[in-house]
């Protein structure tokens, strides 16, 4: 799928949802970042915008970044209409390309699955190496399919964390691994409807400078 295909099928994914008006924030962020000190983040593939949204109200300043301009736009006009405008910056980007620039105290991924050719590791290499010293990466990936997931492929695979780790060949002198494992919760979809789902957590802290 090269760049115009990627583009055209997430901004039909959201343009074809409606816009919600204050979207919730993915569960395994504010478990994993509440209490901490707010600084720099880096919201990877931010959706509509829930994460970016709540990780500001905390006192983040956060650039999200979507391949989407729907999702983009729409979570711009949002910051803007809850008084958040000055703290979120709001860029389509395609990962495939380049990763942002800049050095984060926290980057957040969650759900980073899509059908474009994109090499998911070398990415999140990207965004480890994009931490400061003493700054987090969280990786929330799928461990199952929920009803209302885009890809309803029975036959997917999803990587566990401590597997997604070791593909990402980071240097433990830089940096460590402090939470792999797999864990269950009742998730909210479209409509209210709720399903048991499986979640990945991976979240590595930056130590060191790299070697």
């Amino acid at each position: 799928m090269n760049t115009t295909d990627a583009v055209m099928f997430w901004d039909g994914f959201y343009a074809d949802r409606p816009e919600a008006a204050d979207p919730r924030p993915n569960a395994r962020l504010t478990e994993t970042v509440t209490g901490l000190p707010p600084g720099e983040a880096l919201d990877l593939g931010c959706g509509e915008g829930g994460d970016t949204l709540w990780l500001a109200r905390q006192g983040w300043r956060v650039t999200a970044v979507d391949v989407s301009g729907v999702a983009v736009e729409r979570l711009a006009r949002l910051a803007r209409s809850h008084g958040l405008g000055e703290g979120i910056a709001a860029e389509r980007h395609d990962l495939r390309e380049a990763f942002p620039p800049g050095t984060f105290d926290l980057v957040s991924s969650h759900y980073l699955h899509t059908p474009l050719d994109l090499d998911r590791s070398a990415v999140l290499r990207s965004a480890a190496h994009a931490l400061r010293p003493g700054g987090l990466l969280l990786i929330v990936d799928h461990g199952s399919t929920a009803p209302w997931s885009w890809n309803q492929d029975p036959g997917v695979r999803y990587p566990g964390p401590q597997e997604v780790a070791e593909d990402i060949g980071l240097d433990p002198r830089s940096w460590t691994v402090e939470r792999a494992e797999a864990s269950r919760r009742t998730a909210t979809g479209p409509g209210g409807r709720t399903a048991e789902v499986i979640d990945h957590i991976l979240t590595i802290r930056r130590t060191a400078t790299a070697w």
